[in-house]
């Protein structure tokens, strides 16, 4: 029987690099019944699977302090906010700070000492500084080390300093311990930079809100507003849930959640997302998600897991770094060894050096190289409304050299509006529109809404139905009046009789002016055909120029017919396919993928197989679940321009990376030889091993500032109806299908 298991998560303070989390990794995954432990070194956060009969969370947390890390229960993300205890505090105040403050303050006693008494006063006086300031580090790599972890940058430091002690460099050995613990320091506030944007996303939500019950109004916390309370919202105040304004008209600016720079108007029944500013006047909404499972807490998560879902090259720079730094103890060994021995070298230099080569052999500013700026990088684009599930999602973005796009609310607005209606010989634009609205009653494709759109317009209501079904890629079908009706394309309906004879010339013409057709019929009596028209999204055409600039292809690839697609795709510039079913869709990607990687942009619902089929799937939507959890990506402000800007961000993410890994790499590689020839001492080593992982992640922080939404490309519709002329004519349709794929 399979033991029964259950997933934990803590948040752990003062891992500031990789060898801190992996140090904490080895000492959690050994203990019994743990299983399936994932450290987030930017988000703090340790999660297992445990059994029932395991070692228990007392134990975890156990092993974890013993290291020298806190450790707590972790909240959940966006609702709430951590105590002050548990926020930034000034260095000084951090007892890495402390240990600086200490070091320094004995290292300059011990100089004192030096200068002012003659004799070996000055030598012992260091001799002390050095112990004292090693023996919380002596403390904690005696402790990995009885959790079996020997290799540790403690147990290298441990060893540095007092083989210089044993070999009388105690002046030296006081001057590592103090920029040791500097390093240590720096590293920290660093690290803390970099968690800077994820925590600021959870200090979006209010602590409070105004609930109102019984007509009247008191102060709550936000994290116990429950689904269906109703909360007063002040101009200037910021939303407290994810809802549904109920009262009011206001201004509300989303750009906190989702970038978006401009406030737009929200009115009775418009959601609204926690974390917005109401800018006009008070509304009162009524709370729709549970605070743990508003946009800003999904958001947080999205992050938090996307650091779990590693790249290809941090998978590399791991494996790399687990035999990496037993080879530099080995070569320090050597450099010990071998020269006293085989060329009658001095065992103290050749002793100095090899003692330099082991405070090189942490790979700690190598292995933080990636996951600092993929952690910048995902923080960066979710403050723009890019959300991108891990770095193996970057690193496969950047190298995309064709984009797919959906039609119906990605390259359009997903908004359709009924242009025409065309009754057939005996029928009524109210039957047509009836029995329609009949069949697609409870359906959420945009063009059913449109449909029941104009009867709501229209004050029809649609006839009793029952049995309504889909009927994919063709159109959907129900019980009307006892008998069937159908709503579908003009192709599919032609060949039920559901098509008047002479109308399809009528079908090609409103086809040709960019509108979508369906035919509604029951059988053998056509009833007539209804066109809709979904305007391109404003800045779609922009879109496109931006990835012709940079060097990406489009393509649309939709269910709707070639006139209609052609309508569109001739005023963005850009290549189509039409009439696709959704296999059509994913055989499509599969066979563009065999030409370079791919990005498939969609609704995340409808075209869901072909979004897991490219090399990255990005969905459109703004925060719905759907669109935060289907693909690989989402992009909740819903604008075009937007692709290119993720792209433009996972581009820059890996140049990043590249200049990082060079960064780590170049200083080792440099003073692993200046240290075995002699040219630089343990003090230069340490330098290089603390200041090349501070360095690094200071160059990731950059990415924080980098605003890929900003390009220097021309305005939408430059060249975008030349461009269209210089393309190929559409290629033709799967055999079969001649128009859009209706609702249903």
């Amino acid at each position: 029987m399979t033991q029964q298991r259950t997933r934990w998560e803590w948040t752990v303070t003062g891992m500031d690099c990789a060898a801190c989390t992996a140090k904490v990794t080895k000492a959690v995954q050994g203990l019994p019944g743990v299983g399936g432990v994932n450290i987030a070194l930017m988000t703090q956060r340790l999660s297992l699977d445990m059994a029932l009969d395991g070692a228990g969370a007392a134990a975890v947390e156990d092993a974890v302090r013993k290291l020298g890390y806190g450790i707590a229960p972790r909240k959940v993300p966006g609702v709430g906010h951590d105590d002050p205890s548990d926020r930034d505090m000034g260095w000084y105040r951090m007892a890495k700070g402390r240990l600086v403050i200490l070091s320094g303050a004995l290292l300059a006693a011990a100089a004192l000492i030096g200068a002012a008494v003659p004799g070996n006063a000055g030598y012992w006086a260091f001799f002390a500084a050095c112990l004292i300031g090693l023996a919380p580090v002596a403390r904690r790599a005696l402790q990995a080390l009885r959790m079996g972890q020997p290799f540790t940058i403690e147990s290298l430091m441990t060893i540095a300093a007092t083989g210089a002690l044993f070999i009388g460099a105690a002046q030296e050995a006081a001057l590592v311990v103090f920029l040791f613990a500097l390093g240590e320091l720096l590293e920290g506030v660093a690290a803390s930079k970099a968690r800077g944007g994820i925590r600021a996303l959870a200090d979006l939500v209010p602590r409070s809100a105004l609930l109102e019950e019984g007509g009247a109004l008191r102060e709550v916390p936000a994290a116990d507003l429950r689904i269906g309370q109703v909360v007063l919202v002040r101009p200037g105040e910021r939303i407290p849930a994810d809802g549904e304004v109920v009262e009011g008209v206001s201004g509300v600016d989303e750009s906190p959640v989702t970038g978006e720079s401009v406030p737009l108007t929200r009115g009775p029944g418009e959601g609204v997302f926690a974390g917005s500013i109401n800018t006009q006047a008070a509304l009162r909404i009524r709370v729709g998600q549970h605070p743990a499972d508003n946009t800003i807490a999904r958001i947080i998560r999205l992050v938090e897991d996307a650091e779990e879902a590693r790249a290809p090259t941090e998978r590399f720079i791991d494996r790399f770094s687990r035999w990496y730094m037993p080879a530099i103890v080995g070569l320090a060994l050597l450099v010990a060894l071998v020269p006293p021995l085989a060329a009658g070298g001095e065992w103290g230099v050749w002793t100095y050096r090899a003692l330099a080569l082991l405070l090189i052999g942490c790979p700690c500013a190598l292995v933080i190289s990636v996951p600092a700026s993929i952690a910048s990088a995902l923080s960066s684009g979710a403050r723009r409304g890019m959300l991108l599930k891990g770095g193996a999602v970057i690193e496969a973005a950047a190298q995309v050299t064709r984009v797919a796009f959906d039609k119906t609310g990605t390259l359009t607005l997903g908004r359709p509006a009924v242009t025409d209606l065309l009754p057939a010989s005996g029928a009524s634009e109210a039957e047509l529109l009836a029995t329609a609205g009949a069949v697609e009653a409870g359906s959420a494709h945009p063009l059913a809404q449109a449909i029941l759109r104009r009867m709501a317009d229209e004050g029809i209501a649609p006839l009793p139905a029952s049995g309504a079904q889909a009927i994919p890629g063709k159109g959907a079908q129900a019980e009307v009046g006892g008998t069937t009706a159908w709503v579908a394309s003009p192709g599919h309906a032609a060949g039920m009789g559901g098509v008047e004879p002479g109308q399809q010339n009528r079908i090609a013409a409103l086809e040709a002016q960019g509108k979508t057709v369906v035919a509604v019929f029951r059988h053998n009596r056509p009833l007539g055909l209804i066109a809709m028209r979904d305007e391109a999204r404003p800045d779609a055409a922009q879109a496109i120029a931006e990835l012709r600039d940079l060097g990406v292809g489009a393509i649309m690839l939709t269910g709707d017919n070639p006139r209609t697609a052609a309508a569109i795709a001739g005023g963005l510039g850009m290549d189509f396919r039409a009439g696709m079913m959704p296999q059509d869709k994913l055989d499509a990607i599969a066979g563009l993928s065999r030409q370079g990687p791919v990005m498939m942009v969609g609704d995340g619902i409808n075209d869901a197989p072909a979004l897991k089929q490219a090399g990255v799937g990005v969905a459109m939507g703004s925060g719905t679940d759907v669109a935060l959890e289907t693909a690989d990506a989402a992009i909740l402000r819903n604008r075009a321009t937007d692709v290119a800007a993720l792209i433009r961000l996972a581009r820059a993410t890996m140049a990043n990376v590249r200049q990082n890994i060079a960064l780590a790499l170049g200083l080792k590689a440099v003073f692993l030889v200046t240290s075995i020839l002699g040219i630089t001492g343990l003090w230069i080593a340490i330098m290089a091993d603390t200041g090349a992982t501070v360095l690094v992640t200071l160059n990731a922080l950059r990415l924080l500032a980098h605003d890929p939404t900003k390009a220097g490309v021309r305005k939408a519709g430059q060249g975008a109806v030349s461009a269209a002329a210089s393309r190929s004519p559409a290629r033709p349709a799967p055999a079969g299908s001649s128009g859009e794929t209706p609702p249903g």
